[in-house]
């Protein structure tokens, strides 16, 4: 299988580069699904499907984002 990115014009599917194929071939392009209107509105949901995809760190303290500074610089821990 070959991946060939390419633009729509809004008429026709234009290759970013030269594809060696006979003029006249037909093809089948599967397009993924593109964002709905909502998710396109919330960028952050893109951060949390990323952050999903990764499993959890099983070493990394509970307290890490209360005590960060303590983690980062070495600072007492606050109470």
């Amino acid at each position: 299988m070959i991946t060939v990115k390419a633009r729509f014009d809004g008429r026709v599917f234009v290759p970013e580069e030269p594809v060696d194929l006979p003029v006249g071939c037909e093809l089948q392009i599967a397009l993924p699904s593109p964002p709905s209107t909502a998710q396109a509105n919330q960028p952050l949901l893109g951060l949390v499907d990323l952050m999903e995809r990764f499993p959890a760190n099983p070493q990394w303290p509970a307290d890490g984002a209360a005590q960060h500074d303590y983690y980062l610089y070495g600072t007492p821990k606050k109470p």
